[in-house]
């Protein structure tokens, strides 16, 4: 309540929880009412963090007509409240998780599911430190194709990628400096904006911090920001996987690090190559990759990005410094020795991303995994095992993986399976028009 006595100035809140799909599920509520929500949380049916990407029941969902669709209590995260600034007039965003009635955490809330990670590093006395970098595109969604937006600034379209320009970046002053500062008032760690490759797309670094669920926190407020403050200027912001076929997609790279009870870099041997710990780590997460694509690739646009020679990694292997590889070792100092996991695109949940990694990893270190060699030159040339090349292939690996067993409760399982099976039926009936409009602000 402190937050929203210093501002007084806030009549409406917002509260939500992320669903599966990493959608915001939540109420508009008067500020004059926070105590309330505050003290006793508020209450979404449990089926609400399980509809599909239309907004729509599972069907034949055990949640819903089997039990009687039943509520789920919500309760606010550790963040508190947020302010809105993508929106007209002066709101709060309060973030939830779900609960059960009796206290117990719901293990269908992608929340809760890396936060059981996060119990399982706890309990080994290890902390990792998580960064995100997201990729999106500026699009002006307009007319009947996509085309780059025109400059707030001079009004003029540039229709081609420039990578690393200055020009680019300047073109979209306005935006970015609003972006920025709205990320400041967010309490989201922004740090390095780019150009990329394709037409109006950009990248931005979130900074590493010792905290996964503030990481994964920021990341899902980030996109939520992108794309509201996107709209205030007349165009989409979009972490769409592969919004324009001719051109390279979003992805969204997880670097991490894993601190001993010491506050040292378990992955730091003083030298390049890194420790065992890294290797294992490594080792993990390249064993569960078939199984966690469908996180980290979670819709039918996913697959358009995860094409050979398009700057997005389709074989299971790992590298030093090399960003062909699903898993990049960058060079840095020993001190900063960090695994780069490069897989998911900019249309994932971070949480559950976040979990699929940190929990693989982790694996491997508990089991003693031992890595292949890593290889040198482009992983296209490669000979390496290939991730699930389909939407249907990726959903039964999910299902059938015994590392994603490790990791998530069988019932955030069985239901992001049920969820995305129904969408795939769907998503059959749309043409490629209907799909660019479902995913384009969407995801």
């Amino acid at each position: 309540m402190d937050w929203l006595k210093q501002h007084p100035e806030v009549k409406t809140i917002r509260v939500a929880a992320a669903d599966l799909n990493g959608v915001a599920r939540g109420k508009r509520i008067p500020a004059r009412y926070a105590d309330k929500i505050l003290e006793e949380g508020t209450k979404f049916p449990y089926s609400v963090l399980n509809l599909d990407i239309w907004g729509e029941d599972v069907e034949d969902s055990p949640l819903v007509f089997q039990i009687g669709d039943p509520d789920g209590l919500l309760l606010p995260t550790e963040r508190g409240f947020l302010p809105m600034p993508w929106l007209d007039a002066p709101t709060a965003l309060l973030p939830l998780w779900m609960f059960h009635p009796d206290g117990r955490p719901y293990e269908g809330d992608p929340r809760q599911a890396l936060a059981r990670v996060m119990e399982r590093y706890n309990e080994a006395g290890l902390t990792p430190v998580v960064a995100t970098e997201l990729e999106f595109f500026l699009i002006d969604d307009s007319g009947r194709q996509l085309r780059v937006p025109p400059s707030p600034r001079s009004g003029k379209r540039r229709t081609g990628g420039e990578v690393l320009s200055l020009r680019a970046l300047d073109a979209f002053d306005q935006f970015f400096t609003r972006l920025y500062d709205a990320c400041e008032a967010m309490d989201i760690p922004a740090d390095t904006a780019i150009s990329e490759a394709g037409p109006g797309q950009f990248e931005i670094n979130l900074m590493h911090q010792p905290d996964p669920l503030k990481a994964a926190d920021d990341t899902w407020l980030f996109k939520m920001l992108v794309k509201g403050i996107a709209r205030q200027y007349g165009f989409a912001g979009s972490f769409m996987a592969k919004p324009y076929e001719t051109f390279s997609g979003n992805g969204m790279h997880m670097h991490f690090s894993i601190l001993d009870k010491a506050g040292r870099n378990i992955f730091d041997n003083g030298g390049e190559e890194g420790t065992e710990a890294l290797r294992q780590a490594v080792a993990g997460c390249l064993r569960a990759m078939p199984g966690s694509t469908l996180l980290f690739a979670p819709h039918e646009n996913s697959y358009d990005r995860l094409v050979p020679n398009a700057h997005a990694p389709t074989g299971i292997g790992w590298a030093y410094e090399n960003r062909t590889a699903a898993i990049r070792i960058p060079s840095s100092s020993p001190r900063a020795r960090r695994i780069e996991h490069r897989v998911a695109g900019g249309d994932v949940n971070p949480y559950l991303t976040v979990a699929a990694i940190l929990g693989a990893a982790l694996n491997g270190i508990t089991d003693r995994l031992e890595a292949p060699a890593p290889f040198k030159g482009n992983a296209y040339d490669q000979k390496l095992d290939q991730l699930p090349g389909t939407w249907g292939k990726a959903i039964d690996a999910f299902h059938e993986c015994p590392e994603m067993r490790r990791i998530f409760p069988s019932h955030l399982i069985e239901n992001f399976v049920m969820t995305k099976r129904q969408e795939l039926h769907y998503m059959a009936e749309l043409s490629d028009e209907e799909t660019v409009e479902l995913y384009l602000d969407t995801v």
